[in-house]
């Protein structure tokens, strides 16, 4: 399993619109997701992901979060990589989904 923590200077707010976005889109049950938590911070807000893989992690991006920040966020897109801690999952328990690895 992949995980990231993904770490945005921008208000809770944008990331509000993306998340409602997507689910308008129909796209929010990204294939490969495991897990996905998001919390506002002092600074704008953080998503912690857990992906069945990195090319599930990167195709979401590409294909499904890339479009929808192109089409709501003004101005040039993030640079790829920029505030993203990639990480080994080491342990994940989540019983209401079953997942105890």
């Amino acid at each position: 399993m992949y995980g990231v923590l993904s770490r945005v200077p921008a208000p809770a707010e944008m990331y509000d619109a993306m998340h409602d976005e997507i689910l308008r889109r129909g796209e929010g049950k990204g294939e490969g997701l495991v897990v996905h938590v998001t919390r506002a911070t002092s600074d704008g807000f953080e998503i912690l992901e857990v992906w069945e893989s990195r090319e599930h992690f990167e195709r979401f991006n590409r294909e499904v979060v890339g479009p929808v920040i192109a089409d709501l966020a003004p101005g040039p897109p993030p640079a790829p990589g920029q505030g993203i801690d990639e990480f080994d999952v080491r342990g994940l328990v989540v019983p209401a989904a079953g997942i105890y690895t």
